[in-house]
């Protein structure tokens, strides 16, 4: 019998830990590490690292794939991308717990905040289950190609608790409070690994509705949280935009709410969505020096920061773009895409299009955001802010390289510029709109937030937002980018950048068997060939159940991702592979090397 199962030779070692790489060999048996640095014996499998670094598999905090977890046992494209746990339930949103009758609310309210299609929702989900620990062992039933974590969302729990009642503005009473905490109470034993809530009005049901905790009161989420004291497991979570107009006025307000939120769970720690805002620039400022204070009081608490903007992309492929709302545009709609270029392309449909105004796209029943139709009444001035993204995506571009910039370099009109952008490569250019970290033009600001001492990468919402945002790309960002590639300015250590993406996230979440390289732990981890380390600009494919489109995004460099000692991707490839599972939190520990 061999000494080991899997055994990685001549990397160089990141451990997670921010310490300096070393060279040597990793051995690998029944799914753990059991020899760092040196591996002598023999292996039934030897992986070549030479050339390449090995990491501890990344892990991702902030993912919504409650539904594609349940048919799919890839998760791309959060795989490519070197995740090997994932943790979903983020923003309040999920499917467990919820009632036969509930089963199309839910997925309307999903398909609105998330922008994933309903119908692939519809097709796909199973709903082999009612309460979220139902919901746990279905996803258990099913290996897949990384390992996932789910936390209870705040949505769904209020509309299984509240019924109709569970609408914009209703107050739950205090024994509907009392049954909630019970539900996350009996979430958290099965190994929930956390709670989620959502208090954006950004956020919108398939039918323009508002969410059903985006205005819960602070006893609501206080009473909920109480489900944590005296736990030792369990993480809770929250977005906010502190509501979009009048910041000064409004976030005291609502920062109290949070306060009283992360207050009550009983020193479990919690974190919250971080970005620039343009419409409230230093509103991100205010929120570090809150959770500044919070952490001075003793509490556990982080910042969830991405590495890059978060923006959406606009194209005739994609859920939104330019001209969705104009009445030319909308009786061709329905054609297929090389049918609609070829009408787009003729001259007379160009100036009839380009002589008409957009129709309001938002509204009752819309599920379409405000911030859509605002965008388009204000589309020359945020064409300052549209890049082309290119086969080779650069998401710090610097303002000469906008299409305003491009515009007034041809002499024609933003709408022309992008009119011509929309149709070429047939149909296929993205346009990429940098709606958040992006007021100055520059990611010195994203830089700072890293920085941060409170700081956590998340924010890739992997799963969601499939037609118009790829950031599930996240991870290798960070390790091309920022410790390679950026001109513009600092960049971060590659030991720096890969304790962020695992160490940082595990200690948070209370994973203590995974995200380091160390004998004894889960035997997750990627082998990356940072010379070739790099993005493929994202594609749109049909793949989702009832033919629903999504965006995907490549990565090529990636030599080998391992999860418990199984190689699942190869050669920036997937494998056959599926050692995933469900992470029941509170149960997972690390075990003695052999």
């Amino acid at each position: 019998m061999a000494d080991y199962d899997l055994k990685i030779t001549g990397g160089v070692i990141y451990s997670g830990e921010g310490d300096a790489p070393v060279a040597g060999d990793i051995g690998i048996k029944a799914g753990r590490i059991v020899a760092v640095g040196e591996a002598s014996g023999d292996a039934t499998e030897t992986i070549d690292a030479s050339g390449c670094i090995v990491t501890p598999g990344f892990l991702d905090a902030h993912t919504h794939y409650d539904g594609q977890a349940t048919w799919d046992d890839r998760l791309e494209p959060s795989i490519k991308h070197g995740v090997t746990t994932a943790v979903m339930g983020n923003c309040g949103v999920g499917f467990a717990p919820v009632r036969p009758s509930d089963h199309e609310r839910l997925i309307k309210l999903m398909e609105g905040v998330e922008d994933i299609p309903g119908t692939a929702l519809a097709e796909g989900l199973t709903w082999e289950w009612e309460s979220f620990p139902d919901y746990m062992d279905a996803l258990e039933r099913t290996p897949r190609t990384m390992d996932i974590a789910a936390m209870v969302g705040h949505d769904p729990l209020r509309v299984f608790v509240m019924d109709e009642r569970a609408s914009f503005d209703a107050q739950a009473t205090d024994d509907e409070i009392a049954r909630m905490r019970e539900l996350v109470n009996e979430a958290l034993d099965a190994g929930a690994i956390g709670f989620a809530t959502g208090r954006s009005d950004l956020h919108r049901t398939a039918d323009g509705e508002w969410t059903p905790a985006s205005e819960a009161t602070a006893k609501e989420l206080a009473g909920i949280a109480e489900a944590f004291k005296g736990r030792s497991h369990g993480v809770i979570q929250a977005v906010s935009d502190f509501d979009l107009e009048r910041d000064a006025e409004k976030f005291p307000a609502e920062w109290a709410v949070i306060e009283d939120y992360v207050k009550a769970a009983g020193g479990r720690p919690f974190s919250i969505s971080v970005m620039q805002r343009d419409f409230a620039p230093d509103q991100w400022k205010k929120i570090l020096t809150g959770l500044e204070k919070l952490d001075a009081e003793g509490f556990t608490v982080r910042a969830q920061v991405a590495p890059r903007a978060i923006g959406v992309f606009l194209g005739l492929q994609c859920t939104f773009h330019p001209f969705m709302g104009y009445p030319a545009y909308k009786e061709i709609a329905h054609l297929p895409l090389d049918e609609r270029v070829a009408l787009m392309k003729t001259p007379e449909f160009k100036a009839k299009t380009l002589a008409q105004t957009s129709d309001k796209l938002a509204g009752p029943g819309s599920s379409i955001p405000p911030i859509a139709d605002m965008l388009i009444e204000a589309m020359e001035f945020a064409a300052e802010k549209l890049f082309t993204l290119s086969e080779n995506p650069d998401y710090e571009q610097p303002p000469e390289s906008s299409i305003a910039a491009k515009a007034r370099a041809r002499g024609v009109s933003v709408w022309e510029q992008l009119y011509d952008t929309v149709i070429d490569r047939e149909g296929r250019e993205l346009i990429y709109l940098p709606i958040y970290n992006y007021t100055e033009l520059s990611y010195d600001n994203v830089k700072a937030m890293m920085d941060h001492p409170l700081a956590m990468m998340g924010l890739s919402d992997g799963g969601a937002h499939v037609g118009t945002v790829c950031d599930a790309s996240f991870p290798t960002y960070l390790m091309s980018y920022w410790t390679r590639d950026r001109t513009r300015g600092d960049k971060i250590s590659t030991q720096r950048a890969v304790q962020m993406l695992t160490a940082d996230i595990a200690d948070y979440l209370g994973l203590s068997d995974r995200a380091r390289i160390r004998p004894g732990l889960k035997a997750d981890l990627n082998v990356i060939d940072m010379n070739k380390l790099r993005l493929h600009a994202p594609r749109l494919v049909q793949d989702l159940p009832a033919g629903g489109q999504r965006l995907l995004q490549d990565a090529e460099g990636y030599r080998a991702t391992i999860v418990a000692g199984e190689v699942v991707v190869r050669d920036d490839e997937v494998t056959e592979a599926r050692p995933g599972r469900l992470v029941r939190a509170g149960q997972e520990r690390a075990v003695a090397a052999e």
